[in-house]
């Protein structure tokens, strides 16, 4: 009988977890790419938040955590960023928990000396805990560290063992992860404990230095002190007790500087727990103090982590899939590849060090050149109010300082990577949501001015705003054997067509304005790629395949880079990364690559490489000799790019074989940095099968990883549901499998193309239905408008 009301109950808790509503931050792993260069963030934050408070660790993650056992934690700081390279940006105003130490004076401060071991779990791997909003870590000392966040200010919760009798917390000023402080400043409030600290700083990415400011306040946790037993500045390993700020230290350059404060024991309880609340500012500490004050004035622990969750909630519930048929590691892949798509560009407005404004302020961004193509069309589907308040912030920038921001740290512009970036960022907001704009507080004619300025004003320093535009607007590419004032004159092929593509996005704002003449010439401008384009050159050894993007003299003449320069197949190994003095003409990718770049034309792309056929071949070879870069930003649009070719189920296969081999939910589960979410939002269409086109109406259409997948967009008031038909799982290599689509129908109607979507299937409401099939050779359809627009088919008149 007991058996029997066992099995009864066992069955009723199956119904109810069955009943329970989805809830998508059960499915983030903030883990994935913690290891191996992805370099992501798994601790606390909100959606954009300013504030990204998480554990610093001594092993190998520009956003301070790594998730490998033997690396020893040195702070929790409170900034940080996401899948950057560079240098370490923003771990800065580290706290770390003292549990015991002979005498106050004794205290082992530095890194090297404080820094600590995690215990493990039963395999292997550290004790720590992250989900949306809240990160915990057990370190061997037996302190217990929780986190949570608002949006300027990061709460810590320390859990004291009971041998800890006299608990310590010290406040690190001057490590920020590249060890860069200057002119460090510290204030200690006896009565009350309150630290209040600055230092300036050096960015990660560029030559700028910023100020930053930090307020830290104490609260016991179940007990109540009114303030430390003992206090005082540190420098190195040495404790000055009773001091109150650092005047009686010397400073210099790559020393240690710190506050101490000591605890009563809560002599009630078998453990000490006590709360930090940090505010962070980049005005001052009053304002920091301020921003603690406002957020957290409650110190309810319990009440920020539910904020933030509700906040994530919110954002990631407005995609859903049906996961019938699906295995778990895909629905968290979609679900954390989505989280992180919305930690930078940071929401410091109420921030900004430069000038007083009205508007929003978004800073930490990494760069526009990363973000533009994936992440920027996913926020138009989701979060196009979020969307909104970016494009005004980069607007007010423009105002401010000329230019729109390329890559920008803490209020410094940082290294340009590509083209002037902000234009298709504008423009993929503005095409998508003109109609809206006014009422999301966007100004077209400020957005306009703010194009017009990168595509026609010439910066100062290049390296940091805006383009070679005077050379640019003479010649329709960049040469490579003149020294031009205002920059280093590297990238050059790669800047003439990511320009090119800039140009294009501003055509689209143009012809949505009515300036009928502004459009015609910057869609002109954007067949500047002609100009790069070398029809006579041949991979060495390989005659099959003829015509590269190549740089050019001064004079038009052709220079010459080696087209399998910066790949694996590149006999001298060379790289093309960020320096100043490399002339080959390439960033971060090969010519082979480059030369399959022309999204806003690939119709003629195909034409200059011998017809589809030819195109279909080389885009095979690319992929077959290991050309294709997961880890590049523009190799991303290349396994979509067969769509063009009229064979959109070799594409299909292309982008499932991408994803099979280069992602995954481990702690290596990215091919390399995340590029503050690039890499997350192209890993997110390609599993909802679809790539974008950013600045343009349309979406590149394949096949989802789910049987359905919707999307709900807050401005429109509408969700679009993609269904599909015969849907019988995903081939685990990627390869064949029932996944091509053979026809698309949108509310029930057969559709012009089963190659693309355009917008309004979005913003109407609409329910898309996908006819599947195991037959790789489906093809876009057979009218006028199958095949997906380019600009020589007349697609973007």
């Amino acid at each position: 009988m007991k058996m029997f009301f066992h099995l009864v109950g066992l069955l009723a808790a199956r119904a109810v977890c069955a009943a329970a509503p989805f809830d998508p931050l059960s499915h983030v792993n903030l883990f994935i790419g913690t290891v191996n260069g992805g370099n992501t963030f798994p601790g606390a934050t909100l959606p954009h938040g300013m504030v990204k408070v998480g554990m610093d660790t001594d092993g190998d993650n520009f956003a301070g955590y790594d998730g490998r056992p033997q690396f020893n934690v040195t702070g929790f700081s409170q900034l940080h960023q996401s899948g950057t390279g560079g240098a370490v940006p923003l771990s800065n105003f580290k706290l770390f928990p003292v549990p015991q130490c002979f005498a106050f004076e004794q205290c082992l401060t530095t890194i090297a000396s404080r820094k600590t071991l995690r215990k493990l779990l039963p395999d292997g791997s550290p004790d720590d805990f992250a989900s949306p909003g809240y990160f915990s870590t057990n370190l061997s000392t037996d302190v217990r560290v929780e986190l949570a966040a608002t949006r300027r200010t990061g709460l810590h919760r320390y859990t004291f063992p009971s041998n800890s009798t006299v608990p310590r917390i010290l406040l690190d000023v001057t490590n920020d992860g590249q060890i860069s402080a200057i002119t460090p400043e510290l204030n200690i409030n006896p009565a009350t404990g309150r630290m209040t600290a600055s230092a300036n700083f050096a960015t990660s990415f560029g030559p700028g230095r910023y100020d930053a400011f930090a307020c830290v306040d104490f609260k016991g946790e179940g007990y109540h002190f009114d303030g430390p037993s003992e206090w005082g500045p540190y420098k190195i390993n040495y404790p000055d007790k009773n001091g109150v700020d650092l005047s009686q230290h010397y400073y210099s350059w790559g020393s240690e500087h710190g506050g101490l404060l000591s605890f009563p024991q809560d002599t009630n309880s078998g453990t000490t727990t006590i709360l930090a609340r940090v505010g962070v500012s980049f005005i001052s500490t009053a304002q920091a103090c301020q921003n603690a004050e406002e957020e957290i004035g409650d110190w309810d622990f319990a009440r920020v982590v539910s904020d933030s969750e509700n906040q994530w909630r919110d954002i990631l519930s407005r995609v859903k899939v049906d996961t019938e048929n699906v295995d778990d590691d895909t629905v968290t892949l979609l679900y954390s590849s989505l989280y992180r798509t919305h930690i930078v560009p940071g929401d410091y407005t109420g921030e900004n060090p430069g000038w007083k404004s009205s508007e929003p302020y978004y800073d930490a961004f990494y760069c526009n050149w990363d973000t533009y193509r994936t992440l920027y069309p996913l926020m138009s589907l989701h979060d196009p109010e979020n969307f909104a308040r970016i494009v005004r912030g980069m607007i007010d920038i423009q105002k401010h300082e000329g230019w729109l921001p390329e890559a920008r740290e803490a209020g410094k512009p940082q290294f340009i990577q590509g083209g002037s970036h902000g234009d298709p960022i504008l423009a993929e907001f503005f095409v998508k949501f003109s109609d809206h704009a006014a009422k999301l507080g966007v100004s077209a004619n400020g957005l306009y001015a703010a194009l017009l300025a990168d595509a026609e004003d010439q910066p100062p320093n290049w390296n940091l705003q805006g383009r070679q535009a005077d050379v640019w607007k003479e010649k329709g590419y960049i040469p490579s054997d003149t020294t031009y004032p205002g920059g280093a004159n590297t990238k050059q092929v790669s800047r003439a067509i990511e320009y090119a593509f800039d140009d294009f996005a501003i055509s689209q704002v143009a012809k949505i304005l009515g300036k009928t003449s502004d459009a015609k010439k910057y869609v002109s401008r954007a067949q500047n790629y002609h100009n790069s384009w070398n029809p006579n050159i041949t991979v060495p050894d390989l005659a099959n395949f003829t015509g590269f993007m190549q740089p050019r003299f001064v004079n038009g003449t052709w220079n010459y880079t080696d087209p399998r320069h910066c790949s694996v197949n590149d006999p001298l190994q060379s790289t093309c990364f960020l320096n100043a003095i490399r002339r080959d003409g390439f960033y971060e990718s090969s010519p082979i690559v480059y030369s399959q770049y022309v999204p806003q034309d690939t119709a003629d792309l195909i034409t200059l490489q011998g017809g589809e056929a030819n195109f279909i071949d080389r885009l095979n070879w690319i992929f077959d000799q290991n050309y294709f870069d997961s880890t590049d930003e523009p190799s991303q649009q290349i396994p979509f790019m067969y769509h063009y070719a009229n064979a959109p189920g070799l594409s299909t296969q292309r982008s499932r074989q991408v994803i099979s081999k280069w992602f995954n939910t481990s702690l290596i589960g990215l091919p390399g940095n995340d590029d503050s979410g690039a890499m997350g939002s192209y890993a997110f269409f390609y599993l909802a099968g679809m790539y974008p086109l950013p600045a343009t109406k349309q979406f590149l259409l394949s096949s989802p990883y789910f049987p359905q997948i919707s999307f709900f967009n807050p401005v429109y008031k509408s969700t679009t549901t993609i269904k599909s038909i015969n849907f019988t799982g995903n081939p685990v290599n990627g390869t064949g499998g029932n996944v091509f689509v053979k026809s698309v129908k949108v509310n029930g109607k057969a559709y012009k193309s089963n190659c693309y979507l355009e917008w309004d299937v979005f913003t109407s409401g609409s329910t898309v239905e996908l006819e599947l099939t195991d037959d790789i050779s489906v093809t876009c359809g057979g009218g006028a408008d199958a095949l997906p627009p380019s600009i020589s088919t007349g697609g973007y008149n």
